[in-house]
């Protein structure tokens, strides 16, 4: 892997941009998103998605904040201007992150249009309808969980290339990466779990972890830019300032 070359201080900013508002999307979708109920609980749980007023609205905030979150990361692997063998591996990771795009889309569409309108169905259906209609809804909810776990796995991967590529090349400091790492295992974690279980309460601590990792990204990728700016100002000066021969 060539070292001769250092990460770009642009790249750097817009991955941090990318990563700190994938945040702060996170969390206003989930303000507007229900909670207090087990989401495991179809028949409870249906009934309060089916009264929820903005659900539309509010899964097109989930699917921003996840694309937001990949766009950064995939970023922040571009900003390491890699080449040779490093060069093709994050070309790899780009192809996952696009995929783990896609499948991002599709959980949203199965989550914030499928299943909405499948609950709506199941709540006003005759009692005769009423069986069949909650199957339907079933169905809509297992088709999202397998989604979501998916969508989980691939980000994981995407993080597994990053990581390693960081840390392989030291273009930015190390420990960032690890953080990385560990947000790479908390996906796969979080894709086992949701595939196994459904949304189980074992999964929320890896979710959170998932959570936190581009926040914590966006600070430490941001504070090295910064460094960067600060480190090549006083030679620019200095270049200002010679007088010319």
């Amino acid at each position: 892997m060539n070292q001769s070359t250092s990460a770009s201080r642009v790249g750097l900013v817009l991955a941090a941009a990318l990563l700190g508002g994938s945040f702060v999307a996170g969390v206003i979708a989930n303000n507007f998103h229900p909670s207090g109920v087990d989401p495991n609980n179809h028949p409870l749980v249906f009934v309060q998605y089916a009264h929820w007023t903005g659900w539309t609205a509010d899964h097109v905030g989930w699917f921003f904040t996840y694309a937001m979150a990949i766009a950064g990361f995939l970023v922040l692997l571009d900003a390491l201007n890699l080449e040779g063998a490093g060069a093709k591996a994050a070309r790899i990771g780009m192809v996952l992150g696009g995929a783990a795009i896609s499948i991002s889309a599709l959980r949203e569409v199965v989550d914030g249009v499928v299943l909405k309108r499948a609950v709506d169905a199941w709540v006003s259906a005759p009692a005769g309808e009423q069986a069949s209609r909650f199957a339907a809804a079933e169905v809509a909810r297992w088709m999202e969980e397998a989604a979501f776990s998916y969508q989980s796995y691939l980000i994981g991967l995407v993080l597994v290339v990053l990581a390693v590529l960081i840390i392989a090349s030291g273009r930015v400091p190390r420990p960032i990466g690890a953080v990385i790492a560990i947000g790479a295992v908390a996906n796969f974690a979080v894709g086992w779990i949701s595939g196994e279980s459904g949304f189980s309460a074992q999964g929320a601590y890896p979710a959170i972890t998932t959570e936190l990792v581009p926040p914590i990204c966006a600070i430490y990728v941001a504070i090295v830019a910064w460094r960067m700016s600060r480190s090549t100002a006083p030679r620019k000066t200095e270049a200002a300032l010679k007088p010319a021969l």
